[in-house]
């Protein structure tokens, strides 16, 4: 019954309730009943985000981008997704979140964090561009 339903072995099925239970339980002793249910609220309303929203985003982009660049679209996805995570880990100082706070403590600003990512990225690409055309002309 359980297999037809969930699609694997019940033990499997088991495995993740028990795993489930185990983060909860670790969660709640870690954090607080209170910080626990805002944590399960967030963590709800990430993969809400990220399926309803972000997942048909890029893959459909995806999707464009192969159609457009055949097998070539590795050389952009890969530096792309390099520079998005970039992004994500430096997005206050790229915005400049903070930056009294990091001037009163180190003593200087974030000035050029922007450019610097601008840098990073067009390296990354220009070295997936020479990549892609030395792979291609051994061809």
């Amino acid at each position: 019954m359980i297999r037809k339903l969930y699609g694997a072995n019940p033990l499997h099925f088991v495995g993740h309730v028990l795993a489930f239970a185990l983060i909860g339980y670790a969660a709640v002793q870690i954090a607080g009943i209170r910080a626990a249910g805002n944590m399960a609220v967030w963590l709800v309303g990430a993969v809400l985000l990220h399926d309803v929203v972000l997942w048909p985003l890029y893959s459909g982009a995806d999707r464009a981008g192969r159609r457009l660049l055949g097998g070539a679209v590795n050389y952009v996805r890969i530096p792309l997704g390099l520079s998005l995570v970039l992004v994500l880990v430096f997005v206050s100082t790229l915005l400049n979140k903070g930056d009294g706070t990091y001037m009163r403590v180190a003593g200087r600003g974030w000035e050029g964090y922007v450019r610097s990512w601008l840098l990073v990225t067009a390296g990354l690409f220009v070295v997936s561009g020479v990549v892609y055309l030395v792979r291609r002309s051994r061809r």
